[in-house]
């Protein structure tokens, strides 16, 4: 499955080498979307209001287990095409209050791959 290739710093479309809108393959293409998903405000995707994270129902400004939102960043990547499993790891909180961690994913074609937030 191909995505649309966003870059990695302004998580902007880019273009490839003749011009065009730049894609993903897998696994890269997973990761990606993996990335996206945990991204998400629950209710932005006014396509399908269920996806992404409670961030401001559970998350910001709330004294919020990291148990919790581990499983909530789980929970969003199971919810992407072609990951059959999901583990969360947050990495650290930052001076600056940004929370980084990995996702470590195994495909169902039973690769593995690391997507990151």
């Amino acid at each position: 499955m191909k995505t649309l290739l966003l870059d990695r710093a302004t998580w902007d479309l880019v273009v490839d080498a003749q011009g065009n809108i730049a894609v993903a393959d897998v696994p890269y293409a997973t990761a990606q979307d993996v990335s996206s998903a945990v991204r998400v405000f629950r209710g932005e995707c006014w396509y399908n209001t269920a996806l992404g994270l409670p961030y401001l129902a559970g998350v910001l400004g709330r004294n919020q287990s990291a148990a919790l939102f581990r499983a909530d960043v789980a929970q969003a990547a199971l919810a992407v095409p072609n990951v059959a499993r999901a583990t969360c790891v947050l990495a650290s909180l930052g001076a600056d209050r940004k929370l980084s961690g990995q996702i470590y994913l195994t495909l169902e074609n039973g690769s593995t791959t690391l997507a990151s937030f």
